[in-house]
């Protein structure tokens, strides 16, 4: 008999790897038991990540999704795992160190048994709570090192890395490889390293199958120690997502390794199940580009589970950036083109930010960088000229320290700017804000719920949850999916074969040559971009005062948190002064005013989606 080896399905991560949202609980209660049956997995990733946010944003609670879903796994002996983002929890912006703490009882109340932590910068001094509150409330601490490529992180690195987060506390390590860019070679020296010094930590594989290293690695971190590999599943495994059970099974057992046997009837139900799911809804959100491996990402080295909003946003800044170059009498760009862009902009300006590790939310921030720079010097603009407030906290070290310079470009920009390199610890930037929750759910006669899960949910995720309870959100999803449905539609419809444009007739022995139109007939346009002089303002025009203009599409917002107050119709501003945000790509992105004035008019209220180059404000 070979040394034991065990397996983890992570099927939140297939998921989100892929495409934005996640099943609903029904089908989620649906395919925990055939995954049971397969008879297979010593562990299921099930909640964590964006998890409960995609929850809430289309209209379900997450408290009752996780409470429901774990379930079965406790009851059958499978450990339940979830992904935390260390000082971030699981949201994509620092959170209180009482929520933090409220987080990991709710969590082990609900059913789930590891936490899986990890710190966007690999920052130990972010992660020693996590470990702390998971061991507090019952979890298993576990910690992740975000593997990346480049000059700075080698081997050394990361195992001297694992030394630190054991020291801390960590229980169990991951070798996170969210871009699956580790070399396997590389791979299998960390595993050996951290097992020399300490032979009865568990490690567990997590690798992406992006680039196609992730079968290799799977093997080298096995050969040389690994514990458990996470892996996927069809119709959702390799592509940005992982490893393929199969696959990975079949190669360990012939290796010599020990693990057991796999129930091919429950597997299909539960393949059959995830097709099902995909059909009903959630394909409407897959990328098919998603579903593809790319060994070009080696270079820029992003992330498999941030491909499925990379995509989505990339359709965005597509047909923004369009709309842009057809007005100004330009040829248009296809996806394809922006993405290799996209590309060479993250393989330029990623040392140039220090190096930050490509994982969750700092993958996000350079990619952001990456796109906005693209437009911005597309439309004859300069490089860095338009970067986002969680950008600029990660460069001036309010997230930890980077572990290379940024450049001096950034640095004078910085200078300019008044802004100042933080050295604290990062978490006392954020004052506890449980009892400003508690507060405003008294005031709206809110439950905090079992455990006090709905007050952890308001706290962790403040815009979503009032949507969710305001019942906005289900509205605005089910009108997202419908508008989806026949955007798919229409799609299908303009691959059958053309109608035609003119034919010959005969009435009464009269023959005629007729051109025919069709409603809503675009083929004989230039594009599909309805010209703006046709366009309807959003804003009134009596010819009086000006506007402040959006400068990106996305969700609007007066204030970004709490201790905000909103600017009001009234008020005076300066030129340069924040006066509004949008939530666009995941991060922040300030408005500025570019001309003094007085309010008169607010056209959005938050929560609002605005399109680029709507008005927001009207001054005088």
């Amino acid at each position: 008999m070979g040394k034991d080896i065990k397996l983890a399905l992570v099927y939140r991560d297939m998921w989100q790897s892929s495409g934005k949202y996640v099943p609903r609980v029904d089908q989620l209660l649906k395919v925990a038991q055939p995954i049971i049956d397969m008879g297979c997995f010593a562990r299921v990733e099930t909640n964590g990540g964006g998890f409960e946010q995609i929850n809430l944003l289309f209209g379900e609670n997450p408290n009752i999704s996780v409470r429901k879903w774990t379930q079965p796994f406790n009851d059958a002996g499978i450990q339940t795992q979830m992904l935390e983002r260390g000082l971030n929890g699981i949201r994509m912006h620092p959170v209180p160190a009482d929520v933090r703490r409220l987080m990991f009882k709710v969590k082990k109340k609900q059913g789930t048994d590891i936490s899986r932590s990890f710190d966007g910068l690999n920052n130990p001094q972010n992660l020693e709570l996590s470990f702390k509150y998971a061991k507090e409330g019952g979890m298993i601490p576990q910690a992740a090192l975000s593997l990346t490529y480049s000059p700075l992180h080698n081997v050394n690195y990361y195992i001297d890395l694992a030394e630190q987060y054991i020291a801390l506390g960590a229980e169990e390590i991951c070798i996170k490889d969210m871009a699956g860019i580790g070399r396997p070679a590389s791979i299998g020296k960390i595993v050996a390293g951290i097992k020399a010094s300490h032979p009865n930590i568990l490690i567990q594989y997590h690798g992406h199958s992006t680039p196609g290293f992730s079968v290799a690695s799977s093997l080298e971190a096995a050969r040389n120690g690994a514990d458990i590999i996470d892996v996927g599943m069809e119709p959702l495994s390799w592509g940005t997502g992982h490893a393929d059970l199969l696959t990975i099974h079949e190669m360990l057992k012939d290796d010599g390794f020990s693990l057991p046997e796999i129930n091919m009837k429950a597997y299909m139900k539960v393949r059959s199940l995830t097709q099902e799911f995909i059909d009903d809804f959630l394909g409407l959100y897959i990328n098919k580009q998603n579903r593809f491996m790319n060994s070009l990402l080696i270079g820029p080295g992003l992330p498999g589970g941030m491909m499925g909003s990379l995509m989505a946003d990339l359709e965005k800044n597509l047909k923004s950036l369009n709309k842009w170059l057809n007005k100004n009498g330009k040829e248009n760009i296809t996806q394809e083109e922006l993405l290799i862009q996209l590309f060479d902009e993250v393989k330029l300006i990623w040392p140039q930010m220090g190096y930050p590790p490509l994982v969750t939310p700092f993958s996000q921030y350079v990619k952001n960088a990456a796109l906005m720079n693209i437009s911005q010097m597309t439309k004859g603009k300069e490089r860095w000229s338009m970067l986002d407030e969680n950008t600029w906290g990660m460069l001036m070290g309010k997230s930890g320290k980077l572990l290379g310079p940024i450049d001096p470009i950034l640095k004078n920009m910085a200078s300019e700017q008044g802004r100042e390199y933080y050295t604290g610890k990062p978490q006392d930037l954020y004052p506890d804000e449980l009892d400003l929750y508690k507060k405003k759910m008294e005031e709206k006669s809110w439950a905090f719920g079992q455990d006090d899960e709905e007050l952890l949910e308001y706290a962790m995720h403040p815009p979503q949850y009032e949507a969710f309870k305001s019942g906005k959100a289900k509205e605005n999803f089910l009108k997202d999916q419908e508008a989806r449905r026949q955007k798919e539609s229409a799609s299908n419809t303009s691959k059958k074969a053309p109608m035609p444009k003119e034919i010959d007739v005969e009435i009464n022995g009269e023959k005629y040559h007729v051109k025919i139109s069709y409603p809503n007939d675009s083929t004989d346009s230039k594009n599909s971009y309805v010209s703006d002089d046709v366009l309807a303002s959003k804003g009134s025009d009596n010819g009086i005062g000006s506007y402040i203009d959006s400068p990106l599409e996305g969700k609007f917002f007066l204030t970004k948190d709490s201790s905000q107050t909103a600017v009001k119709i009234g008020d005076k501003i300066e030129k340069g002064q924040t006066v509004a945000y949008v939530e666009a790509m995941k991060v922040i992105n300030a408005i500025t005013a570019d001309k003094s004035g007085e309010i008169i008019e607010i056209f959005f209220q938050s929560g609002d989606e605005i399109e680029e180059d709507d008005h927001i404000f009207k001054v005088i």
